[in-house]
């Protein structure tokens, strides 16, 4: 069974290594986005320089470093979905030494009273997709340790926000009416795709995680819309925010 995949107990055969070589310590702090308008205005407006490239058979993910107040940052656009972007952070680490990754992105809400004009900082995510079963125990959720460090920060800068569970699905097609109520059940503000895989990954290498989503399509109505995806995807506050976050943490 996939909940009985992680094997902590034998190396891997395939390592970064065998793809890129040596490691590098580039940088500490890696801000990630899923966002091609973000990441073309974050390009246009700080300085920059290209460091490495995440290579695949469809194309090539280039990894850059920002000057922030003389400081340096990572920085690049993701995979969309728990494998692509898991996979993506433990490459991005071992050709630039990060170890802090601030992650934003969309999600569906299933939550509308708690989550309306604000943030969610997720604090557990729920493990419907396959990635987190090879790099954690078995486990309905996994925890979010930076959901505190996130929660502070939107604190101080004054942002609204909730804190909370959410639902971690690479399935987006196979979010269905009785599985929906069942997390809302639990307790569940919101979907993604990403999460529950990504912190898994971070927790088995010993690195840190800050994670915040911004809900757009809504799944807690009687039928579906996307309308608000365009918004909670490409606002430009969003970056600016994981930016505030990215500067503690250097």
């Amino acid at each position: 069974m996939i909940i009985h995949s992680f094997d902590p107990d034998s190396p891997a055969i395939i390592s970064p290594g065998d793809f890129y070589g040596e490691a590098q310590h580039l940088c500490d702090v890696c801000i990630i986005t899923f966002s091609h308008v973000i990441f073309s205005h974050v390009l246009e407006t700080f300085p920059h320089e290209q460091v490495a490239a995440i290579h695949a058979c469809n194309g090539i993910t280039p990894i850059y470093l920002l000057t922030v107040n003389d400081r340096k940052i990572g920085f690049y656009l993701t995979h969309v979905g728990a494998a692509g972007a898991g996979t993506d952070v433990i490459e991005c680490h071992h050709m630039t030494g990060a170890t802090k990754f601030v992650m934003f992105g969309s999600a569906g809400n299933l939550n509308k009273d708690a989550t309306a004009g604000k943030y969610v900082v997720p604090s557990e995510a729920y493990r419907d997709e396959g990635m987190s079963y090879h790099y954690a125990a078995p486990s309905d959720y996994i925890r979010i340790p930076g959901a505190e460090l996130v929660s502070q920060v939107f604190e101080e800068l004054k942002q609204p926000y909730v804190q909370g569970r959410v639902w971690t699905t690479d399935a987006l097609y196979r979010e269905t009416k009785n599985q929906t109520a069942l997390r809302q059940q639990e307790g569940c503000l919101a979907v993604d795709m990403e999460l529950a895989g990504v912190q898994a990954v971070c927790s088995f290498h010993g690195f840190s995680l800050y994670n915040y989503l911004i809900t757009g399509d809504v799944l807690d109505a009687e039928e579906y819309t996307a309308e608000g995806l365009r918004e909670a995807n490409h606002t430009l506050k969003h970056f600016y925010l994981a930016l505030e976050i990215a500067q503690k943490l250097l």
